[in-house]
């Protein structure tokens, strides 16, 4: 009987031959482990390059409207913004890049090119000055209730509660209609807005970095609290506060053209964005350049400061906190 068993497993073993490829197989997978069988399962890859190239777009189209809005004043354009100065001009001119109306004119005969870089001026000048004031009221208030507590939280989040209990936009209508339509009024209505988004994100960080070893140290070397929360914790906040003002920049701007669009923002003939729209909206079945070309512009404008301020807080703040 064993005599048997023996002589079956020694004609098994004879009569499977060995594969030497099938053996270089096997070392190969356990050398680098088991294999995945779905493509789901699969690392994704990036294109190469195409973060970069996203934002160097980005960066150029933004450069490209900052500088626009910078010179306009040098170039022919005054007619944008003038419409008496437009009463020889044509009106309804459709975009033609060879003449010396390339985006063509509006109803009135005014330069629609003249009115985008006008426009973009308003914008920053509204989106930048509402992030600065809001940075400002935003940063103070979270650093010290982040870095203080007790009351000093307790208080700070009952004010950003209140603020963020209103809809943005009503807050908005309630302040411009309170105030004149000015530049300065809306960018403070503005800045008013984005006050408890930074009041969160300040406060978020303080509290993270107000129990780092450097703070423990200052406070060790008899430091005082003003100067621990202003010369240790605040600079340490400060690149997850510049990153995320980039994308601000581009919420403001679009409250902004909101506002315009509804004639609760700076009226005509101060040409924005928003204005631009809404006056060619009645014309845009026969002429839809009118609304296209700033709308495109306000995208492209939005979707810039958006990618870069993600791209700055991927490079400057990747371990910060979040809101």
């Amino acid at each position: 009987m064993h005599s048997s068993t023996r002589g079956s497993a020694v004609a098994d073993n004879t009569s499977t031959p060995t594969d030497p490829s099938r053996d270089q197989d096997r070392a190969r997978a356990r050398t680098q482990g088991p294999a995945t069988g779905s493509a789901s399962a699969r690392p994704r890859r990036r294109l190469p390059g195409l973060g970069g190239l996203g934002t160097i777009l980005a960066l150029a189209w933004t450069v490209l409207i900052v500088l626009g809005a910078l010179i306009v004043d040098f170039l022919p354009l005054s007619e944008a913004r003038d419409p008496s100065l437009a009463l020889m001009t044509p009106s309804m001119l459709p975009p033609d890049l060879a003449s010396a109306h390339p985006l063509g004119t509006d109803s009135q005969g005014l330069d629609v090119l003249g009115g985008l870089l006008y426009g973009a001026r308003v914008s920053l000048v509204v989106g930048i000055g509402g992030v600065v004031v809001g940075a400002i009221i935003g940063g103070i208030l979270g650093l010290v209730a982040g870095y203080r507590g007790g009351w000093a939280d307790r208080v700070v989040s009952i004010f950003t509660d209140t603020l963020l209990a209103f809809p943005s936009l009503i807050l908005l209508i309630a302040i411009v209609t309170v105030l004149d339509p000015t530049l300065p009024n809306v960018t403070l209505a503005l800045g008013v807005m984005v006050v408890p988004s930074f009041a969160r994100l300040v406060r978020a960080n303080a509290m993270t970095y107000s129990g780092r070893e450097f703070v423990t140290a200052a406070r060790s070397l008899g430091a005082g609290e003003f100067r621990i929360m202003f010369r240790e914790v605040a600079p340490n906040i400060l690149p997850a506060v510049f990153s995320y003002s980039f994308m601000l920049v581009a919420v403001l701007i679009v409250a902004e053209a909101s506002l315009s669009y509804l004639g609760l923002s700076i009226p005509r003939p101060e040409p924005t964005w928003g204005n631009m729209i809404s006056a060619g909206q009645s014309d845009f079945e026969r002429y839809p350049y009118l609304v296209g070309v700033p709308a495109t512009v306000l995208f492209l404008t939005v979707l810039s400061f958006n990618h870069l301020g993600e791209s700055a807080g991927r490079k400057w703040s990747p371990g910060a906190a979040k809101i």
